[in-house]
């Protein structure tokens, strides 16, 4: 008589883990699929394939089934998971490994871990196959899969159709960009300061302090469309004119309330000069001229002025010898500048965020929604139609739509 089938030893990584019980919460997916995550996870424990058998109400041979299924597939999903999917990704690998072969017509041609591997192809960089291009096409990955002999043979349109349900994008790319800090500590603590006011927003408002995000949206641009917008109907979308007219362009100014999320005193002009900001500054405070003002800002050198200097020591009755621009005192150079006006005794003063982090300031989040909401798609017939309309978007967003951002990121330290 044989004796009793050797027990597969079944792994399963953290991340591994995290999708498979994710599938699990789900209520799209199948009882099928359900159950057969429950032996792999229960294995993965050290669960006997009897023991996980008498819990599931399965016989043992459908255990083994798919603790073998999983443990063929596991080469296959380590190197994936080296190359960094996405989480959809995963959950199209894992359900490809524990899915029932497709049983109508002709059987399935490849087996997960084929899957599992052309997909990890597709995650290297193509100069790893000594192919002298930027990024892949459907066309390529088969071909370097069958040199490779992963497969004896596939259609660059099962290879595109693959990538797609794994939602791997080749054709595509986006911009990031690397702070790459000179001091990492500074940067850090720069970043948890601006976070640290974001989170204190409504105890300092209700304290009549102003938490404002400032900055400039430049270059905004009067396009008048050459011929009037086709409104939708039922299965039309609106379709705007590709042709326009240049009327010039305008630079808004706005600070944006923490607290509330208001835009307090908006400022439309063609320049963004020292003078510009500095009276934009001045604007502002003028609205609550003996309350405490904190501007959060970027390191723009107009957010560092001689002028903002001045009319900040003239606000705050400071009495201190501000020496003269380039030779000497606290107006020779910009950092000189900028740690007098980040002085925190100061009635009014600014905090700087770091360079390259504008998703560090808020107002930013708000220029994102003027953008979509309207200057996306909107047609201006000359520079005051645009200065018009955005000043009503303004009073319109105030009245509709301002609310306080929900701010989580908390300004956690800089990965090693």
């Amino acid at each position: 008589m044989p004796g009793p089938q050797p027990t597969s030893v079944v792994q399963v990584t953290n991340k591994q883990r995290k999708v498979l019980k994710q599938l699990l919460r789900r209520h799209q997916t199948p009882q099928c699929l359900v159950w057969r995550i429950r032996i792999v996870l229960k294995a993965a424990k050290g669960h006997s394939s009897s023991k996980i058998a008498r819990q599931l109400g399965k016989d043992r041979g459908t255990i083994r089934l798919w603790r073998a299924r999983w443990v063929e597939a596991m080469p296959a999903l380590q190197a994936a998971q080296e190359k960094g999917l996405t989480k959809r990704a995963w959950a199209t690998l894992i359900q490809d490994v524990l899915s029932d072969a497709f049983r109508s017509g002709s059987p399935g041609k490849f087996s997960a871990e084929q899957l599992a591997q052309v997909i990890a192809v597709a995650c290297e960089p193509p100069a790893e196959s000594n192919r002298p291009i930027s990024h892949w096409t459907p066309r390529e990955v088969a071909d370097e899969v069958i040199n490779r002999e992963i497969v004896t043979s596939i259609s660059s349109r099962t290879v595109g159709r693959l990538l797609a349900e794994a939602e791997i994008k080749p054709h595509l790319s986006r911009y990031w960009l690397n702070a790459n800090p000179d001091d990492p500590l500074v940067f850090e603590s720069e970043v948890q300061a601006v976070c640290s006011l974001y989170l204190q927003a409504r105890v300092l408002h209700a304290a009549g302090i102003h938490l404002v995000s400032t900055d400039e949206k430049t270059g905004i641009q009067a396009l008048e469309r050459k011929y009037p917008t086709k409104e939708m109907k039922p299965e039309l979308v609106e379709r705007r004119e590709f042709e326009y007219i240049r009327h010039g362009t305008r630079c808004l100014t706005v600070n944006f309330e923490v607290a509330t999320g208001r835009i307090l005193v908006p400022t439309v002009g063609p320049t963004r000069t020292e003078a510009d900001f500095a009276d934009h500054i001045k604007r502002t405070v003028a609205t609550d001229p003996d309350a405490e003002w904190v501007f959060i800002v970027d390191q723009l050198n107009t957010h560092q002025s001689e002028t903002l200097v001045r009319w900040v020591a003239e606000q705050c009755e400071l009495t201190v010898d501000l020496g003269e621009k380039g030779k000497s005192g606290i107006l020779n150079t910009m950092p000189t500048r900028k740690t007098f006006l980040e002085d925190a005794t100061h009635r009014i003063r600014f905090v700087y965020t770091p360079k390259h982090t504008s998703w560090l300031n808020q107002v930013e989040i708000w220029f994102s929604i003027l953008v979509r909401r309207l200057l996306k798609r909107a047609s201006f017939a000359s520079l005051e139609d645009l200065e018009q309309q955005l000043l009503d978007f303004i009073q319109y967003f105030n009245e509709t739509m301002a609310k306080p951002f929900k701010w989580t990121f908390t300004g956690k330290p800089l990965a090693a």
